[in-house]
């Protein structure tokens, strides 16, 4: 039981963390006005519920009784009560719906505006600290909304119905209201102590089990290509096999446990529909009652039962919502953990703004420390004065663009850089966004009013002249990424790095894709508008477009070297 309570509290403890900042937010009102006419149309139901349970046993007793007038009598009013109550249920559930999807709507920005924040994204994806954020935006955000609504008023309603019906049963049968409390109670403590945690866990890890195999899935969409040059269809069958059968084991003793919920949940339904009869029986026999009131009674015993049992009735969904719970508490409480760190935090690398960029005694780990890149590194690249980072693989370079950028910072000195206005990194493999070829030049600007002419003058200047023709225009929306060659995509990339014109580009192996001519055109575009490199490469040609190479030796050792004096092993 004290297992129960606690994971009981540990959930609640979540939930409350999730859903409070909505009903506080600037949205708050909207948000209690809506609820509140779900709750005011939910007394609706609940009153138009106990008078046609009302009038069942009204015109029960007539039947039994042969009195035709007091018959058609309950019927014109069952027939008026349900003209009235049909729009009152119809609007019920669209208020509540519509809530739903406002609270969706802003949950969903809450996240987006924490998950980009401090580059939580990167932080999680690179740390593989959270499993499919994707699908805990998308999905699980979704879910936690509408079950939240689902069951608030499932327990609003049970409230109601509970205040409502008791008065009638009452006054019917003192020893059923005795009787369903107890048959109440040992339902509920049933269910928690024999399926309660083992339900909860189970529809968790199923979450889990089936995020990993959608995501198997993409990433084969998505690496098509590679995978068709390596022949690699049996080894992605098998990987995707092997995410689907996990899905599956969980699937079967997901479906045990419901199996015997359901065995245990029948049983205890079938039941009131025998024992509320068998209770009065005697009285109705013995003419203290009508059958009328017999039906009433029962009618109001079902009403009340699944007020009080509605965690048996519902705890299969309950358990899932749990589940769901957790995985958005999780998510939450990482992101808020990424965004208090670094605060104050010991051993990070020092980063401030200055005319120039400059690395100060830096030591430069992994982001779990587990190696040093580099040593006590110093060196200042002024501006004009391009810096070419050079080694052996693995020895740290892309990993001190990242330092640069403030994507790592475990170790020790200081990076002195200009405004992020003035920086700009492109890496081997260019990102190509989701939108029209303007997009893609425009970006991360997307808002920068530019001229169709200007634009193609810039598919010019990096040798992509008929680009927008071939593909029809500007304005054309393409799956970039698999439509042009890497080459292609790294022109097209510098093309980025024109149109912003910052003082200092980082370049890691940035033109690796292109022939020697194009290569040429590109450094000479960035020579001419007074930009600064820092380029990661192995390319002899690309020395006279800098000014100092950093050798990095391997073991966090390094070297400073002029580059007109510069020679590769």
């Amino acid at each position: 039981m004290a297992a129960a309570r606690n994971g009981g509290h540990h959930v609640w403890r979540r939930f409350a963390v999730i859903a409070r900042p909505y009903w506080l937010s600037g949205e708050k009102w909207q948000a209690r006005s809506l609820l509140a006419l779900a709750v005011l149309l939910l007394l609706g139901q609940t009153a138009f519920n106990v008078l046609l349970n009302e009038q069942t046993g009204e015109f029960t007793s007539a039947l039994a009784a042969r009195d035709a007038d007091r018959f058609w009598l309950s019927i014109r009013r069952c027939v008026a009560i349900v003209v009235v109550a049909v729009p009152i249920y119809a609007f019920y559930y669209y208020v509540r719906d519509t809530l739903g999807i406002f609270w969706r709507r802003w949950l969903t920005h809450h996240f987006l505006d924490r998950y980009f924040s401090h580059r939580a994204y990167y932080e999680i994806g690179s740390g593989g600290a959270i499993d499919n954020p994707d699908q805990r935006i998308s999905e699980d955000i979704n879910a936690f909304t509408q079950q939240s609504l689902y069951f608030l008023m499932i327990a609003l309603g049970a409230v109601i119905q509970l205040v409502a019906f008791t008065g009638v049963l009452w006054s019917i049968s003192k020893m059923l209201v005795y009787f369903l409390v107890v048959y109440a109670i040992v339902g509920t403590a049933v269910t928690m102590l024999v399926f309660g945690r083992v339900l909860i866990g189970i529809n968790f890890l199923q979450l889990r089990r089936e995020a990993d195999f959608r995501f198997g899935l993409v990433r084969i969409r998505e690496h098509a290509e590679a995978i068709a040059f390596h022949r690699g269809e049996a080894h992605e069958a098998f990987q995707a096999r092997r995410f689907f059968d996990a899905a599956f084991a969980n699937y079967r003793r997901l479906l045990k446990a419901q199996l015997n919920l359901n065995l245990f949940q029948y049983a205890y339904s079938f039941l009131t529909i025998v024992l509320p009869s068998a209770i009065i029986a005697e009285r109705v026999i013995a003419g203290e009652l009508e059958v009328g009131r017999a039906v009433q009674a029962a009618g109001a015993f079902a009403a009340i039962l699944g007020a009080v049992a509605v965690i048996v009735d519902h705890f299969e969904g309950l358990s899932r919502f749990a589940a769901g719970i957790d995985r958005l508490g999780t998510f939450s409480k990482t992101l808020a953990a990424q965004q208090a760190t670094g605060a104050g935090a010991t051993g990070r690398i020092e980063s401030t703004w200055g005319p120039h960029l400059a690395l100060e005694h830096l030591t430069l780990q992994t982001p779990g420390r587990e190696r040093v890149l580099v040593t006590d590194l110093s060196v200042s690249v002024e501006p004009g004065k391009g810096l070419m980072i050079v080694g052996d693989s693995g020895g740290g370079k892309s990993s001190l663009l990242r330092a640069i950028a403030g994507l790592w910072d475990a170790g020790g000195g200081r990076i002195v850089r200009p405004g992020a206005d003035e920086t700009m990194f492109l890496p081997q493999q260019p990102y190509m966004v989701l939108g029209n070829l303007r997009s893609q030049l425009l970006y991360p600007d997307r808002n920068r009013q530019v001229s169709d002419r200007e634009l193609c003058r810039l598919l010019e200047r990096v040798n992509l002249p008929d680009l927008a023709a071939r593909f029809g225009g500007l304005d054309a929306e393409l799956d970039w990424g698999k439509v042009l060659s890497i080459g292609e995509q790294q022109r097209l990339a510098f093309a980025r790095v024109l149109l912003r014109r910052p003082r200092y580009v980082m370049l890691d192996e940035a033109t690796s894709a292109l022939d020697s001519g194009n290569e040429e055109i590109l450094y000479r575009e960035l020579a001419t508008t007074s930009m600064t490199p820092v380029s990661v490469s192995h390319h002899v040609a690309l020395l006279r477009f800098h000014y100092q190479v950093l050798e990095l030796t391997g073991s966090g050792a390094w070297r400073l070297h002029r580059a007109a004096d510069y020679r590769f092993r």
